[in-house]
């Protein structure tokens, strides 16, 4: 097996460069992805390679965009929509979950909407306001809309060609403080590792489940190690997936380990670590030997890029999380 380091950011280019070949019908639409690549690259040499046509530098319209590409997917084409930051979606909001999302469920299951659209998101790169934000929750709670996170660069690579190739429109997150993690993987493997929407323990343990996605497993796994020098064995999940939500595999571990911690960068009031709180605490109520504890950001608008640090959970509150509910 050759195997290949690249970043997760090109890890992304090459996973959709693999898709156009393989698709003519998979065109990539956005603000500045052709002559400049993208604000983070992601498309560079793209449109150099696969023309204007196929690689379509967009007006400043998130609206435009998806509405766009929404009737590029409608006649065949399988567009793949970039939103520069995560604070900029909110324009395309209404196209995406009055539109996007229901017009399979309107066509009576006659009409496919195969599109992607990629929102690079979180923080953790000292952004300004509108350009660090953690909108994950509106689209998973939105029916008809398939919403998942990468959170390395083997997972990019694949994860993009599989979004691609799903007839149901796909959110795309894209953990923006880890673009330039590098990864070891085969690029040319003959099929991805795993499917779109499952999850995947990254590293087994006894003692607390912790799960968390995108930016945050990194930070999960820095805080699994520190913990084992302390005797604490944590089995840390990556979910990848947070509609449909891969919950088999979390009460699996559930039940194995007794306790969990939920971890995110969004607000936890209403968040993905609600629902698995409460999908946990339904399905393995007498597996648990603690509540189920949320570590996640403050439920205020995103911070000044000064105080993010304060707002974005790292491992000192991962480990006081568990710390928490091994307390019990």
């Amino acid at each position: 097996m050759a195997t290949t380091k690249m970043t997760l950011a090109k890890s992304l280019t090459s996973g959709m460069r693999k898709a156009m070949e393989r698709d003519p019908k998979v065109v990539l639409i956005g603000e500045d992805i052709g002559k400049l690549g993208g604000v983070f690259r992601i498309t560079e040499g793209l449109q150099k390679d696969f023309g204007e046509d196929r690689v379509i530098d967009s007006p400043l319209a998130e609206s435009g965009i998806v509405g766009t590409a929404l009737g590029m997917a409608l006649r065949g084409y399988r567009p793949v929509c970039e939103i520069q930051f995560d604070g900029f979606v909110y324009p395309a909001f209404d196209q995406i979950v009055s539109q996007v999302a229901k017009m399979h469920a309107r066509g009576l299951g006659a009409v496919r909407v195969p599109m992607v659209i990629r929102i690079p998101f979180g923080g953790g790169i000292g952004s300004p306001e509108h350009h660090s934000e953690s909108p994950e929750a509106y689209f998973a709670h939105t029916a008809g809309l398939r919403t998942v996170a990468c959170s390395n660069p083997e997972d990019a690579h694949w994860m993009i060609q599989q979004a691609i190739e799903c007839d149901d429109p796909v959110i795309f997150f894209e953990p923006k403080r880890r673009y330039h993690d590098k990864g070891e993987y085969d690029v040319d493997a003959a099929a991805a590792p795993r499917g779109l929407f499952e999850a995947n323990v990254v590293r087994a343990g006894t003692d607390v489940t912790v799960v968390g996605y995108g930016p945050v497993v990194k930070t999960m796994l820095e805080a699994a190690a520190a913990a084992e020098t302390e005797g604490t064995s944590l089995e840390v999940i990556d979910l990848r997936s947070l509609s449909p939500l891969p919950i088999d595999v979390i009460t699996a571990s559930v039940r194995k380990t007794g306790r969990l911690v939920c971890v995110q960068e969004a607000s936890s009031f209403l968040g993905m670590s609600s629902e698995i709180s409460a999908q946990v605490t339904e399905q393995c109520f007498y597996d648990l030997e603690a509540p189920v504890i949320r570590v996640a950001g403050a439920n205020i608008p995103y911070p000044p890029s000064r105080m993010e640090d304060n707002f974005l959970p790292d491992l000192d509150r991962i480990l006081d999380g568990v710390d928490r509910a091994l307390a019990y």
